[in-house]
Order: C-alpha cells, then sequence, then structure tokens
C-alpha cells in the first residue's frame, strides 16, 4: 500500500465540529489513491474549499498543517457524503481498468460466497454469467461486460455503491478499501 501524497477536500469546518469542546478548523478529506478518509488540520489563516486537491505527504505542506488521523465513518457530514459520492464516481471512471480486472481475476471467497456477489444488485445468477463470460475472454471496460452478460446491472454503478459503503464503515468484507 502507497502512502498518500494528495488528498481531496470533502468537506471544510472552519469552527470545527459544532458538539466538541474544540474551536479549530477541520477538513474531512479523502486520499486519492487509498481512499482512505482522513481529518486535516489547516495551517493557520488558510481556508479550504470542498473537492480542493491538498498535497499531504511527507515534504513541506503548504496548506495543510498536519493530518489528525483517520476519519471515523460516523463523523462525515452530510455535504461530505454528498462530496464523496461525486469522487468516488470520478475515481471508478479514471480507474476503470482496475475495476473491470476486479471482474476478471474475482475468486470465491468460501463455499457458499463469491466476491461478485459482495456488489450490490449481483447476485448467484449475475456471478455464474460473469465467470462463464470472462472464461471466453477477458473484459475489457464496463460497456464490453454490459454487451457480453445478459440483463447484468450496471457493473460501474455496483461498484461505485459497494465503494461507498466501505467507506462509510458498513462491510465487513472489503474488497476495495483497506
Amino acid at each position: 500500500m502507497r502512502k498518500e501524497e494528495y488528498a481531496i477536500i470533502l468537506d471544510y469546518l472552519p469552527n470545527g465540529y459544532p458538539l466538541e469542546k474544540k474551536l479549530m478548523p477541520i477538513a474531512q478529506a479523502i486520499g486519492e489513491i487509498n481512499l482512505t478518509l482522513l481529518e486535516l488540520v489547516p495551517r493557520r489563516g488558510v481556508s479550504l474549499d470542498v473537492g480542493e486537491k491538498v498535497y499531504i505527504g511527507g515534504g513541506k505542506r503548504d496548506k495543510v498543517y498536519y493530518i489528525l488521523g483517520r476519519l471515523d465513518c460516523e463523523k462525515v457530514t452530510e455535504p461530505g457524503k454528498i462530496q464523496l459520492e461525486e469522487f468516488i464516481k470520478k475515481v471508478v471512471k479514471d480507474r476503470e481498468k482496475e475495476f473491470v480486472d476486479f471482474f476478471n481475476k474475482s475468486e470465491a471467497i468460501n463455499k457458499r460466497i463469491h466476491q461478485i456477489e459482495l456488489l450490490p444488485g449481483l447476485g448467484k445468477k449475475h456471478m455464474q454469467e460473469i465467470i462463464k463470460a470472462r472464461e471466453d475472454k477477458a473484459f475489457e471496460s464496463f460497456e464490453e461486460m454490459k454487451e457480453r452478460v445478459q440483463n447484468l446491472p450496471d457493473p460501474e454503478k455496483a461498484i461505485e455503491r459497494r465503494l461507498f459503503k466501505e467507506l462509510l464503515g458498513c462491510e465487513r468484507l472489503r474488497l476495495f478499501v483497506y
């Protein structure tokens, strides 16, 4: 797992969390590579914009004073969740090859459940059809998957929904987020 160099701001709370005693600015962010939810403390006098990409690597940071730690999924604000959905859509589009490879290489977790079945909207029947289709030829895009597998729910949307659930802590088994 590579270290995060950049994060995308999901929400900026200039006065911190309303119910906590400390009045220090906090930014809720997500790491660009590993999709790690983070709490960032901006430098004094710096205001961060929602959707802004900020440097959080080991070198000199111009806007972030320090990383407070991982962001607890219960603390993600409603505006943060909306921004997170937008970010996930972009990630799935940008990394389509990586997610299509998931369908090409996924395997059984145990005798009763397969990784594909963990995606929202995909059950045993879809899983069996995907496996049968990938034996002939590996998938190269989401579009090709929809063409080759009959009645397949949108695989792109299934990945997006799964990522969102994993990031907000609703899933015991994780496929994409560590």
